[in-house]
């Protein structure tokens, strides 16, 4: 029989946050669809009735959104990428001599839109990779699982992570209530009718959590020496702007070389502020997620995928970067299409949750 344990919270986050990365090292749309459509599957197979697991649409909602205004965006305003291929001739709007450099109308050429609806993508897989993260993780666990120094924003992040989607629970199930007895339930006046319940019981809804967390001591805070505060504080900025100077590097090509070993040494530090800033905070787990071999395999397939992607654009950018001048048609690189499909190992090794 197969354990019903389920996946540290954590590890379906670094799943993401490495198919993020992946696509951020490629422009190519076969390799971009294939990310997309790996975490889609992930997702399809493995979330649960949980509020939390309905984000996902409205996160491919949002990547969609993202790749129409990035199209239009190349329409009205111009592209710098130049092109033989004109498709239409748009008005063109005279600017002054101080906005030199931008133009509204003109032509609209297809390299332009070709670039636009490749860089587009980019960051729409990345919204895509997010939203399965959203939709496996449980924010409550996750908020279980992070260290002491981080718990009272971690608390804030949660509570607003899960108030949109209790709220439009209540408002489904009002309605619901409100079809039952014949009333209406659309429009303006059916609209402020629920209202009032909604907010009454998100007012409710409040009052039990600040209830439940004075109950159990939140806040209380231990008494910590002057100089390791002052460390803490040092380690930690100083973590985190290392963390941040890395992940540029990392999906940058000119920041290949210093990506990786800034990003290491600001993790420690990061993980060392962390770990002296805890002592400050007194709570107790009860029963803590463990870290177990599928989740070293969860947050593994990730890592590899990023990896590899950013080694393959590194070897042949010409494959993983389509040129659009002169427009050709984009090709699928066969190893690094075989690296994306390790983002799928999740939909094997963890079991799937009952609904």
């Amino acid at each position: 029989m197969r354990s019903r344990t389920p996946v540290h919270p954590g590890a379906w986050w670094l799943w993401a946050l490495g198919l993020g990365t992946a696509a951020g090292r490629t422009t190519n749309p076969l390799l971009l669809a294939l990310l997309a459509g790996a975490s889609g599957y992930v997702v399809a197979t493995h979330r649960t009735a949980a509020p939390w697991s309905r984000s996902y649409a409205g996160f491919v909602r949002l990547a969609l959104a993202v790749l129409l205004v990035r199209l239009v965006f190349a329409v009205l305003l111009g592209s710098p990428i130049p092109g033989t291929h004109v498709l239409l001739t748009l008005p063109e709007v005279p600017l002054p001599h101080w906005a030199q450099g931008i133009r509204l109308g003109g032509e609209v050429t297809a390299e332009a839109l070709v670039f636009a609806c490749y860089d587009g993508l980019k960051l729409a897989t990345l919204l895509v990779c997010v939203g399965a993260a959203n939709a496996l993780a449980d924010p409550a666990r996750l908020l279980k699982s992070l260290p002491g120094a981080l718990y009272e924003m971690g608390v804030a992040v949660v509570v607003a992570l899960t108030f949109a989607p209790n709220l439009i629970a209540d408002v489904r199930r009002l309605r619901a209530a409100r079809r039952l007895r014949g009333r209406p339930d659309r429009g303006v006046r059916g609209l402020l009718q629920v209202g009032l319940p909604v907010l009454e019981g998100a007012l409710e809804r409040s009052v039990a959590l600040a209830a439940a967390m004075d109950a159990r001591g939140y806040g209380r805070t231990a008494d910590v020496p002057a100089p390791v505060r002052r460390t803490t504080a040092a380690l930690t900025l100083g973590g985190l702007l290392g963390v941040c100077a890395g992940t540029y590097g990392l999906l940058t090509a000119e920041g290949g070389t210093y990506g990786v070993p800034v990003l290491l040494a600001g993790c420690a530090a990061a993980l060392a502020g962390l770990r002296l800033g805890g002592r400050r905070t007194l709570r107790t787990r009860y029963r803590p997620d463990p870290w177990g071999v599928r989740a070293w395999l969860v947050a593994g397939s990730g890592a590899a995928v990023a990896a590899l992607l950013a080694w393959a654009s590194a070897e042949d950018p010409a494959a993983l970067h389509p040129g659009v001048v002169p427009l050709v048609a984009p090709t699928l690189p066969l190893w690094p299409a075989a690296a994306v499909l390790l983002a799928l190992l999740p939909a094997f090794v963890v079991p799937r949750e009952p609904w």
